[in-house]
C-alpha cells in the first residue's frame, strides 16, 4: 500500500478529493485558527494539502520514521537555517533510478525530496522532545522540480500545504544553556527558486555528487551513500567514492581550515555564487573546487554590492575579516546587507568566525 500512495501514478484514477485550507492565501504566523481538512486521496495528482497523505513514514508522522522505499540521505555539510536541524529523505518512482555522468546527478521524473526542518527543546539533549517546523517536498514534476512547503500544526500530528510560507516564532534552549526566540520565517513556494535557481530552473541544492559521496548508518549498516543507492538500483554510473569529488564537514574541527571554509562557502553560497546562479554577473564564485583567488573575492571590488558593502572596499582583504565585505555581510540581519538574502533571520556565529580565521590566515 505504502509504494501506490507515493508512486508517480499516471495510471491510477486521478481523483483528488477538495481539499478545504484555512487562510490559504495569507501567511500563517501563528496556529490561531484550527486548520480542517476534508478527506484526502493519494490519487497520484500532487501536491496532496496532507504530508501525511503521501505515505512516506509510518507510525507516528512526528516521529518521521521513514517506509522501506524512501531513503535517509545527508550532504557533507549543512545548510544554515538559523539553527534548525534537519532530516532528509529521497524516493525514487518505481522501477526508476537516478544517473551519474561528469559527476552530474540526473534524477527521473516522480522523484521527491523530503526536508525537515526542526528544533530540540534542548540542544544540549538534541535527542529528546523536539519541534517539528516545516517540511518541504522537492518533487521532480514533468516539467521540471517544483517546490512545496508544509507548516505543522502545533499538535505535530500533521503538516498542511501553505504555498505563501509563513512564520513561526520557536523557542529553544541552545548548546550554552541559555533560552532563545526565533521568529523562524517558512519561505514561499515562489521563494525557494532564489536558491534552488541553476540557469533560472529550480534545481536541488543538497544531492550533489560531492555532497553525498560520504558515508552515513542506514538500517543495513554504515555505507557510502551512492554506493548504497547503487546497491538498492536507484543510481548507475557511480564508479566507487575514489573517482568522483567528495565535500568535508565544515563543522569538524580536526579538519584543514581551507577545507572547512570551502565547504562552509559551496553549502551556503555557491548556489547564488557559481558560473550558473543568479549572482554570476558578482564575479564571485564560491564553489568547493574554486581556486582563483580574485573569483573567490581577494582583493576584489565587488561589481554592484551598494549599501552592503558598508565602508569596505574589497571582497576579501588578506589577514583582515573586520575589513572584508564578505564577514560584513554575513555578520548582518538588514535588509540590503545579510548574504543570504533569504532563509536565516538570525547570524550564523560559528560560521562567521570560520570565514574569518580563514581570511586572517591569509598572507
Amino acid at each position: 500500500m505504502s509504494k501506490s500512495r507515493i508512486f508517480w501514478g499516471f495510471n491510477l484514477v486521478l481523483a483528488l478529493a477538495i481539499i478545504t485550507f484555512a487562510c490559504q492565501n495569507e501567511p500563517a504566523k501563528t496556529e490561531s485558527k484550527a486548520v480542517v481538512l476534508k478527506e484526502e486521496i493519494a490519487s497520484g495528482v500532487f501536491p496532496y494539502g496532507r504530508l501525511s497523505t503521501y505515505g512516506f513514514f509510518s507510525g507516528e508522522l512526528n516521529e518521521l520514521t521513514p517506509i522501506e522505499e524512501v531513503i535517509p540521505y545527508k550532504p557533507a555539510s549543512s545548510l544554515f537555517t538559523d539553527y534548525a536541524l534537519k532530516s532528509r529523505f529521497i524516493f525514487f518512482p518505481e522501477g526508476q533510478k537516478a544517473t551519474l555522468t561528469s559527476n552530474e546527478l540526473d534524477f527521473p521524473q516522480g522523484t521527491i525530496l523530503i526536508k525537515n526542518f526542526y528544533y530540540p527543546e534542548d540542544f544540549r539533549q538534541p535527542e529528546d522532545a523536539r519541534r517539528i517546523i516545516e517540511t518541504r517536498l522537492l518533487i521532480n514534476e514533468e516539467n521540471g522540480w517544483v517546490a512545496y512547503p508544509y507548516i505543522w500544526n502545533e499538535s505535530q500530528t500533521e503538516a498542511i500545504l501553505k504555498v505563501v510560507g509563513g512564520e513561526v516564532e520557536v523557542s529553544f534552549t541552545d548548546y550554552d544553556g541559555k533560552d532563545q526566540v526565533i521568529n523562524y520565517l517558512v519561505p514561499n513556494k515562489n521563494q525557494c527558486k532564489t536558491c534552488h535557481n541553476k540557469s533560472e530552473t529550480l534545481t536541488p541544492i543538497g544531492v550533489k555528487v560531492q555532497h553525498l559521496n560520504n558515508e552515513l548508518e542506514f538500517n543495513s549498516g554504515k555505507a557510502n551513500q551512492l554506493a548504497h543507492w547503487t546497491e538498492l538500483g536507484k543510481l548507475e554510473g557511480f564508479e566507487g567514492e575514489n573517482t568522483h569529488p567528495a565535500m568535508i564537514n565544515y563543522e569538524d574541527k580536526n579538519l584543514p581550515l581551507d577545507d572547512r571554509a570551502m565547504a562552509y562557502l559551496d553549502i551556503n553560497c555557491s548556489h547564488c555564487h557559481s558560473a550558473e546562479g543568479p549572482a554570476s554577473t558578482s564575479g564571485l564564485f564560491l564553489t568547493y573546487d574554486q581556486t582563483d583567488p580574485r573569483k573567490l573575492g581577494v582583493n576584489k571590488i565587488p561589481v554592484a554590492a551598494g549599501n552592503g558593502a558598508g565602508t569596505f572596499d574589497f571582497d576579501i582583504v588578506p589577514g583582515k575579516a573586520d575589513e572584508s565585505i564578505i564577514t560584513h555581510r554575513m555578520n548582518s540581519t538588514e535588509v540590503g546587507i545579510a548574504m543570504p538574502e533569504l532563509g536565516r533571520t538570525t547570524v550564523h556565529k560559528e560560521g562567521v568566525q570560520l570565514i574569518k580565521d580563514w581570511i586572517n590566515s591569509m598572507n
